[in-house]
């Protein structure tokens, strides 16, 4: 007697990360998955899609929508959503799946890309239109005869840290991968030696 073959347990069996038995994930994935949910709302992302990313992130095989949703319990708009921001930030992207016409998803591994998309989607979320601001601020309190001068140099002083901020972040993110693993590496003595030139 033949069995049906439903490619839904065959995810579930092959795949040692997701390991999806109807909206069951294992507890060491489950724990991960929520953590990282945490640690995305202290970044400025939206809970559910740093789920998605998380689930993505450990699978060993492609995801389709359907698999998220079943996987996370979270709305099937919900994940179509998501799964649109994250490819606007290139976290993750759509894969072929022979023989099956939906759309799959990986998520990008390297994390140093992973972390230099995250800055560079926050950099434009953030620090770019907090700039703008301070710059009309700028423009409006010179033009203002009312506004006392303390206030208009402390939006001055406000603009030219954030210029200064934006400047630095502007050049970590073109740094070569490789360079910045050499700084990190350097740690606190970087440190020491500002301190020996500034003395």
């Amino acid at each position: 007697m033949h069995r049906t073959i439903d490619k839904r347990s065959i995810i579930s069996d092959i795949s040692v990360m997701t390991e999806i038995s109807d909206t069951t994930l294992s507890t060491t994935v489950e724990s991960f998955v929520l953590q990282w949910g945490d640690m995305g709302s202290f970044w400025g992302v939206n809970r559910s899609i740093a789920q998605i990313h998380a689930l993505l992130y450990l699978s060993d095989v492609p995801l389709t929508a359907e698999d998220i949703a079943v996987a996370l319990a979270i709305a099937r708009s919900n994940v179509s959503n998501s799964l649109k921001e994250l490819l606007g930030w290139k976290l993750i992207i759509r894969t072929p799946v022979r023989g099956d016409r939906r759309d799959h998803y990986v998520a990008e591994t390297d994390l140093w890309l992973v972390s230099q998309r995250i800055a560079q989607g926050r950099k434009a979320r953030e620090i770019d239109p907090t700039l703008e601001t301070l710059k009309a601020c700028v423009a409006a309190a010179e033009a203002d005869d009312e506004i006392s001068a303390t206030a208009t140099k402390r939006l001055r002083d406000m603009l030219e840290f954030v210029r200064d901020i934006d400047a630095w972040y502007t050049e970590i993110l073109t740094l070569p991968h490789s360079t910045l693993r050499s700084l990190m590496k350097l740690g606190s003595r970087i440190t020491r030696v500002l301190r020996v030139r500034a003395s």
